[in-house]
Order: C-alpha cells, then sequence, then structure tokens
C-alpha cells in the first residue's frame, strides 16, 4: 500500500498543511493500492512564496548554467526509468505502446529543452531598441491524469530554460507517478524553491494557485471546461496564459490513400492512450467510394487491439482511470446508439473474459454524421466515429466543423495534395500520413482546444516576456 504524505516546497519534501485524504487505485484490478495526503490553499500559499524567493536570483542565472541545470534534470529522469514506468502501468493502466514512449520522453524533453535554449537568443537590436527576452516571474503549471510525468517534465523544462521559478499542481489520481518524478527533479539537486511540487483538488489548490497575485504565468492541461474556469479567473490579475485543451481530432482518408497504411494508422490514433488523449483522432472521415471497404477492414483491424492486463506486452488498449471515466465512456456508447449510429465493433460492458477493471470494448461507430453528439464532443475513451464523405470539399469541411481545433491526420498517396488539404485544416497540428513525432515542432490549439504553444522555442517564449529599451 502506498502511503503519499508529503508535498514538495523549497527544495524539500514537507508535511502538507491540508489534512484530506484521497484514494489511490488500480484500474486494471479495481483494488485501492494506497492514499494521498493533499494539500490546500495554505500550502499553495507556501509554494508561491517560496518560488517568489527563489525568482530573483534564478532570474538572473546564465543561459549556460540553465543548460547545466536541464542536463541534470535529464540523467535524473532517465536514472529512474523503470520505476517510473511501473508506476504509470499500476497507477494509470497505460499499455507499453504508449508508455515505452512516454517514460523516455519524460527525460529527453530535458534535453531538447537544453538544445533549444543554447541557440536561443535573449538579446537583439530591433531598429534603435534594446530588446531583452525576460523570464515571466513565478509560473504555474496544472497538469492531468492521463501523461502525468510527461506534461510535468515538459512545462518545467520550458520554465527553467527561460529563468522563471514554477508551482506545479498534478492531478491528485496520479499521486504514485507525482512522487517518483518528484524525487527524480530532487536529485538534480536545482536551487531551492525553483519548482514545488503541491498535490491537490483543482477547486482548493488550483484555485488558490490561479487566482494567486503572485503568480504571472498559468500552463495548463486538460478540459475545455475548466480551462475556461481558469481563464477567467487569470484575467482579473491579467495573468498569461498557455492553455492546451480538449480536441476532437479528425482523420482523413483520402480517396486514393494507401488502405494498408491507412487503416491501421487511424485506430492507432484513434486508440492512443486508450483513448484518453487530447489528440485522439477520434472521428474519421472516410470516402463515399470506398467507404464499405473500409468499413470492413477496420471491422477486421481492430482484433488487432487487444484490451486488458497492461502488463501484458501485447495489449493496447488499457483500463479507463476511474470508474468515473468508465461510467462516463459507457454513457456515450449508449448515447451513439440512441442517436441512430450502429455499432461496427465493440459496444457496452467490459471485453469478453474481463469481469474486473475499468476495462472498454475498443468501440467504433459506423451511419454517423458529424452533428451528432458522439462526433461532436470530447469521449475520452476507445469510441471512434467512422463520418463518411462525399468529395475532398466534403471532407474539409466536416474536419473543420467543430469547436476544437487541435490535431488532424491527413492520408493520400500524393503529397502535394495532402498538404493542400492540410492547408485548409483549421488545427494546430497536422499529420501526413502518420509522419513521426518532431519534439521541437509547436504543439497547441486552434478555436476551443485553447492558445499558446509548447515544445522547441515557441514553448521556450511562453515563459518570457519582451522588454524594449530605448535609447
Amino acid at each position: 500500500m502506498h502511503i503519499i504524505d508529503r508535498i514538495y516546497i523549497d527544495g524539500a519534501f514537507v508535511e502538507p498543511h491540508g489534512d484530506q485524504w484521497a484514494p489511490l487505485f488500480n484500474p486494471a484490478t479495481e483494488e485501492q493500492i494506497g492514499t494521498v495526503r493533499l494539500a490546500d490553499a495554505h500550502d499553495a500559499d507556501r509554494a508561491v512564496a517560496a518560488a517568489k524567493r527563489a525568482f530573483l536570483a534564478f532570474s538572473n542565472t546564465t543561459k549556460e548554467e540553465r543548460v547545466d541545470m536541464l542536463h541534470r534534470l535529464h540523467a535524473a529522469v532517465a536514472a529512474r526509468g523503470n520505476d517510473l514506468i511501473d508506476a504509470m502501468r499500476e497507477e494509470y493502466g497505460a499499455p507499453s505502446t504508449f508508455i515505452d514512449f512516454s517514460a523516455p520522453r519524460a527525460g529527453n524533453v530535458f534535453l531538447e529543452m537544453a538544445n533549444t535554449l543554447k541557440g536561443y537568443e535573449f538579446r537583439r537590436r530591433i531598429g534603435t531598441a534594446e530588446v531583452e527576452m525576460r523570464p515571466s516571474g513565478v509560473t504555474v503549471a496544472i497538469t492531468p491524469w492521463n501523461s502525468n510525468y510527461g506534461f510535468i517534465c515538459g512545462k518545467l523544462s520550458a520554465a527553467i530554460a527561460a529563468g522563471a521559478t514554477m508551482v506545479i499542481k498534478p492531478s491528485e489520481m496520479s499521486a504514485i507517478q507525482t512522487q517518483v518524478i518528484t524525487e527524480c527533479l530532487h536529485v538534480a539537486g536545482l536551487p531551492k524553491g525553483v519548482f514545488n511540487i503541491v498535490t491537490g483538488y483543482g477547486a482548493v489548490v488550483g484555485s488558490a494557485l490561479t487566482a494567486h497575485r503572485d503568480v504571472s504565468k498559468i500552463t495548463f492541461t486538460g478540459s475545455t471546461a475548466t480551462g475556461r474556469t481558469i481563464v477567467r479567473t487569470a484575467a482579473e490579475t491579467m495573468k498569461r496564459v498557455t492553455m492546451e485543451l480538449g480536441g476532437k481530432s479528425p482523420s482523413i482518408i483520402l480517396d486514393d490513400a494507401d488502405l494498408d497504411v491507412a487503416v491501421p494508422q487511424v485506430l492507432a490514433a484513434g486508440f492512443l492512450n486508450s483513448g484518453q488523449a487530447c489528440i485522439a483522432g477520434t472521428r474519421i472521415l472516410a470516402p463515399e467510394s470506398k467507404f464499405k471497404e473500409i468499413e470492413a477492414r477496420l471491422r477486421e483491424a481492430v482484433k488487432d487491439f487487444k484490451v486488458g492486463d497492461p502488463k501484458d506486452k501485447n495489449v493496447r488498449v488499457g483500463p479507463m482511470v476511474s470508474q468515473k471515466q468508465w461510467e462516463r465512456v459507457q454513457s456515450y456508447i449508449r448515447l451513439g446508439q440512441e442517436e441512430g449510429a450502429s455499432l461496427l465493433a465493440g459496444g457496452e460492458g467490459r471485453p469478453e473474459g474481463l469481469s474486473r477493471g475499468w476495462f472498454v470494448r475498443p468501440t467504433i461507430f459506423t451511419g454517423v454524421n458529424n452533428g451528432m453528439r458522439i462526433a461532436r464532443e470530447e469521449i475520452f475513451g476507445p469510441v471512434l466515429s467512422l463520418i463518411p464523405y462525399r468529395d475532398e470539399e466534403e471532407a474539409i469541411t466536416i474536419a473543420n466543423d467543430t469547436e476544437y481545433g487541435l490535431q488532424a491526420q491527413v492520408f493520400s498517396s500524393d503529397i502535394t495534395r495532402a498538404r493542400r488539404v492540410a492547408d485548409r485544416i483549421e488545427a494546430g497540428r497536422v499529420i501526413l500520413n502518420a509522419a513521426p513525432h518532431e519534439p521541437l515542432a509547436p504543439f497547441g490549439g486552434f478555436k476551443q482546444s485553447g492558445f499558446g504553444r509548447e515544445f522547441g522555442v515557441f514553448g521556450l517564449e511562453a515563459f518570457l516576456e519582451p522588454r524594449a529599451v530605448l535609447g
């Protein structure tokens, strides 16, 4: 049984002032595996005060000093790779297809940001003015449960590179993972107060941090609904904000696409992280001329997406994070049928042979139109909608007919045609023919998928403010 009874403030593991405890579960077994003592608003004040004290000295460190810190952070995280994997598997139930990418990535973001920082010029001459990029101040990062240490490390890497100090509020549902990553970061030996980690409820700690007058910048990853609340609160003191919010990403299969490539890839994108991913390609757009063939291929290919114990390397879809999330996904599967869509695969209940655990059958609806709620609302589970289109123009119209705009995919055997379609997609990132990840490219959304960008130069500058000196 894991007992998490410390938070991290001013370079030390300390007892929280808060006295509430929350249970921790293994979603693959539904068994309680631990408890976490939660921080409260007083702890949030302590963490901000520590970050504020540290800011003066840290904001004046040299580029070389911060590059060194980023390298130390990478080494400390990389050294605990197996522990990070074990924690994510036990507490979150992620399959190996996700963990094998996310665990090394947590450490690598520090190296990537170090390389970005080396080539970045903080001073530049513009006309008669000298412009200096200055760190934004005390920053707050609020991170979700679906990629706990990845989000923590990604946001912290940019703050460190910029010379900003940070208070991190992770999800209380990820306390075991948070404990391991905090131990890693502590070993790197950064100055006290540069980063602080306080686990607590969003309505308590999150609210205290987003309203705090000594906080200058907020970076948030989570739901669009929560993002709206944070933006309203931040506006009271004109905090800078980066919002990485929800998505309902389209995967467009053009009529000349190689279906041997496209079909497995659209399923991989849709069932990414067991469907618990803001970038999941949950709308599959297929040409009417090949619709029946694509239906048949999807029906067959979905059989390769084994559900079950995440310790099994062949499992590609793990459990939902909680019973509440499992029930939410089940309600959408019922809703899809009530709306008139047909089940091409999957359906309600647990997969055959699994009597325990918050597992969902990988589900594909066909006969879907883009006005249905299952095609418009973020489900956050392994539930996909197959939507027909007549021609390229209608495919683009359907793809853009959403309040979201985080990511999209386009499949075509003609790369020029794929780029032409991509140019008209309203999304922060468009992937052509399942191109590999580019860690330095900006990541963020259009429309209600948020604003601001992460990673690379764009992510670094999200923590900087330009100051011009004339004369």
